[in-house]
């Protein structure tokens, strides 16, 4: 099985190649590349992201055919992806970091700043968070609920659609932190930087 790491230069992704070539043990195989050919032939997807919602849109746009590509693979194929941090939050159709810039439209919803009470709570949220898992999901198996995640993120996505919604997080106010739309999957939280739970998320998605 092959499983590709779409690196589209937002940012330092070696933790999360890191992380699922632990999990892969020789036995899934994992490519890390944005070469479209690539991606297609692949059986899961993961996209990473790293600083605003803007220079993530922005880097997959710069990449001739990046976005059609991924679009085949997740719309047309039904293939599973897996979105992490803004990886997660480009699935929506719209964000307003920087300025108002389109997503992928995957999950109808949008991606606004935290509302951190008028500076009662920090930004970014930063750290270790617990999960408030409100729906079964394949890549929440073995993962107790109230497990703690690693977070850093200043944004949120709001879904339209609550069904979506896997897990949340209290912080502020009651923040999405998981998402599943049939064979999208996606975490605003850091599996990779969540040691054993992370790499278990890793390993179910590996497994699906």
């Amino acid at each position: 099985m092959n499983v590709t790491i779409i690196d589209y230069n937002s940012g330092n992704i070696s933790s999360v190649i890191n992380s699922f070539k632990e999990v892969a043990k020789n036995k899934v195989n994992i490519e890390v590349t944005a070469e479209l050919n690539k991606i297609k032939s692949s059986d899961k997807v993961v996209l990473p992201g790293q600083g605003s919602f803007k220079s993530c849109v922005d880097a997959l746009n710069s990449i001739n055919g990046l976005v059609d590509t991924l679009n085949e693979f997740v719309i047309n194929n039904k293939k599973p992806l897996l979105g992490i941090c803004v990886g997660l939050q480009m699935f929506a159709d719209i964000g307003y970091e920087e300025i108002e810039t389109k997503g992928l439209g995957w999950i109808s919803g949008k991606v606004s700043k935290i509302n951190n009470q008028n500076g009662k709570y920090k930004l970014p949220h930063i750290g270790w968070n617990q999960l408030n898992i409100v729906k079964d999901s394949q890549i929440f198996k073995g993962i107790k609920n109230n497990s703690h995640m690693y977070f850093v993120h200043s944004y949120e996505l709001i879904p339209e659609d609550k069904s979506v919604v896997l897990a949340t997080t209290d912080y502020s106010t009651n923040i999405v932190c998981s998402v599943e739309k049939e064979n999208i999957f996606g975490t605003q939280f850091h599996p990779e930087k969540s040691d054993k739970i992370g790499l278990k998320i890793i390993d179910n998605f590996i497994n699906l």
